[in-house]
């Protein structure tokens, strides 16, 4: 990933071989009078405080790009005035960027017009919000069912497909509940529900569970990977909790200010923080709960044996505990059929124990 701020490992469509669904490019976004004067000058490189006092102006998105895959959950986390929710608006336009590109399978959703627009928004992509936006004089049935009325499909049509999504997301029985009836969670399983009404080529979600109790939050995150994981969906989440992202995320960015920190996998941002904040951030994670066996892997040497068990490369560390404890052969690691390395029981309980050295690579 290149976005002109420090990174970790770079999380590039091209480079990796594969097409992204959506590259952001260089995206900015200012707000105040000097929106459109700031670009290009010093007053680009000022701090916010510094902008601010000198144009009454203020930079929410400072240069930021990046590709997101198809089929990956792929997370913006930053606490509060970080830019990630600008970030998500601006990606989908609810917000108008200062400068930059919004590529969705290679067109600039900011070239759209409002026609066009309306015509993404009701067939590529659809939005989760904290605040559940549930009509509250309807029927969940219609609140699901909403997104495709105003598609033009019949009640027919909209009725089936509402009553699919309503199962698909565990609200069998409450088709004709209304939203004040509903539990926090039931209600955001409602929105979700709405969302994935449309068949979406994307989904991104902002903070949707920031409002609900840990435990239903919980059992959200869960609702999501289960639910990515049965309609593959490429999925953008918001976030300001490290847990929520280590837990969805199969990429992540960290933003501070506007900028990305650093982007990567969750092994490379708890591995391999980027800086001080970063750093900061994941000090109290437990690496062997995020780091992968490709991670801690060596290669093998003449000297190993290598007929004891294997795993793939990306098996995160406290899996393989169990049959590290029972061998005192080397774990292959394997990746695309092939032997990349091996893994020690020294090795595999070291990280699991804390041990120094166990977040070098």
């Amino acid at each position: 990933m290149t976005n002109g701020t420090t990174t970790g490992a770079g999380h590039d469509a091209a480079a990796m071989g594969t097409q992204s669904t959506i590259a952001v490019k260089h995206l900015w976004k200012v707000f105040g009078p000097a929106e459109d004067k700031v670009i290009g000058t010093p007053d680009a490189e000022l701090s916010r405080e510094e902008l601010r006092a000198k144009t009454d102006s203020m930079i929410a998105i400072r240069d930021v790009s990046f590709d997101v895959n198809a089929g990956e959950v792929f997370v913006v986390m930053g606490l509060s005035g970080s830019g990630k929710s600008t970030l998500v608006r601006c990606m989908t336009r609810l917000i108008e960027p200062t400068h930059g590109e919004v590529l969705l399978d290679g067109e600039d959703i900011r070239k759209a017009d409002a026609k066009r627009l309306r015509e993404l928004r009701r067939h590529r992509f659809s939005m989760v919000f904290q605040h559940f936006g549930l009509l509250p004089h309807r029927r969940v049935l219609d609140n699901v069912a909403y997104p495709l009325e105003i598609r033009g499909e019949s009640k027919v049509v909209r009725y089936a497909r509402a009553r699919a999504m309503i199962d698909l997301v565990g609200l069998q029985g409450h088709a004709d509940n209304y939203p004040d009836e509903l539990s926090g969670g039931m209600q955001q399983r409602v929105g979700l529900a709405r969302a994935l009404a449309v068949d979406p080529e994307v989904m991104f979600f902002d903070e949707p569970f920031s409002a609900l109790d840990p435990l239903i939050r919980r059992d959200m995150q869960n609702e999501v990977l289960r639910l990515h994981h049965e309609v593959g969906k490429t999925m953008v989440f918001i976030t300001h909790d490290l847990a929520e992202a280590l837990k969805l995320g199969d990429h992540i960015v960290i933003m501070r200010e506007g900028k990305v920190i650093q982007a990567g996998r969750p092994e490379e941002l708890v591995g391999a923080p980027a800086d001080d904040y970063v750093a900061d951030f994941v000090r109290d994670v437990p690496k062997a709960h995020v780091l992968t066996l490709r991670w801690i892997m060596r290669d093998a040497t003449p000297a190993d044996d290598l007929e004891g068990p294997s795993f793939p490369a990306d098996t995160v560390i406290r899996t393989a505990v169990h049959v590290a404890s029972a061998t005192d052969k080397p774990i292959r690691v394997i990746e695309d059929d092939r032997v990349v390395g091996v893994v020690d029981r020294a090795q595999i309980l070291g990280a699991i124990a804390g041990a120094p050295g166990e977040d070098e690579s």
